[in-house]
């Protein structure tokens, strides 16, 4: 039998969903998104784990919180989550679950990182999103946020062989909860566009796997080789029908990577 806990958010605490039994699984999603996209995912890997899905800080049922820098998010994601579990981020909510696993070893067991990188912004010779693409978005982003969104979720699953399906299902998420923090919105670009952890990486104790979409605009899946430079012990698997949302396209199959990985 399933175990379903839900911790109402104010503005002094994140929202959390918990769902499952087993060893603890702690879900992060992305830029501009919120946790209701993990469901069908979290409907499977709560046959395997106690997943826990959070809410960011600015995102979802957790708008009235507001963090102005990666440490900031990861210390507030922190005040929550159980004291040791397998840390799954999706794109910027990999670089929250590798700055926990870099700065607080001790409550990360493995660390999973989806469609993510340790520097987002390309800067020759290292692949990634265009400087000016960041760019556009934090000046949309102050004109026009709900379309800058909307916008962003279309960039989610561009180049996928189901992508109206795929930007449906992200919209369909997002949409049920409310919308994103404004000031977060723009904090987050900015760690898109600033925050490197290349050099951290090598303090991880972790054991990594890393997923990637063949198919993604915002994470060239040609990282997935560079990053072998970088952490040279972690595993990678790269989804040949996906773009940035692998989880969604292609989730039986991301599911049971997960659950190989994490040895259930």
């Amino acid at each position: 039998m399933k175990k379903v806990h839900t911790f109402a958010s104010d503005s002094a605490s994140l929202y959390w969903h918990t769902q499952g039994q087993g060893p603890d699984l702690v879900l992060i999603h992305g830029w501009g998104m919120n946790g209701a996209v993990w469901q069908p995912t979290i409907d499977i890997l709560s046959q395997h784990f106690t997943v826990h899905v959070v809410d960011l800080p600015g995102f979802g049922h957790s708008a009235l919180r507001h963090a102005s820098s990666l440490k900031e998010m990861a210390t507030q994601v922190l005040e929550q989550a159980p004291p040791h579990a397998i840390w799954l981020g999706w794109s910027l909510g990999g670089l929250v679950a590798s700055h926990i696993a870099i700065h607080q070893p001790q409550r990360v067991v493995k660390l999973i990182t989806v469609a993510s990188s340790p520097k987002f912004a390309a800067e020759k010779p290292w692949r990634g999103i265009q400087p000016q693409v960041l760019t556009n978005f934090t000046q949309q982003l102050m004109e026009d946020f709900r379309l800058t969104i909307e916008r962003f979720m279309a960039l989610q699953a561009m180049g996928s062989p189901s992508a109206r399906q795929d930007v449906k299902q992200i919209k369909q998420a997002v949409l049920s909860r409310p919308e994103p923090n404004p000031h977060t919105l723009l904090s987050g670009l900015t760690m898109l566009a600033e925050v490197d952890l290349r050099q951290q990486l090598a303090s991880i104790q972790a054991p990594v796997l890393r997923l990637y979409g063949r198919l993604d605009g915002l994470v060239p899946v040609k990282v997935a080789s560079d990053m072998d430079t970088w952490l040279p012990k972690s595993e990678s698997h790269i989804f040949q029908s996906s773009s940035h949302a692998p989880f969604i396209t292609e989730t039986e199959a991301f599911c049971q990577k997960v659950v190989a990985f994490s040895g259930q």
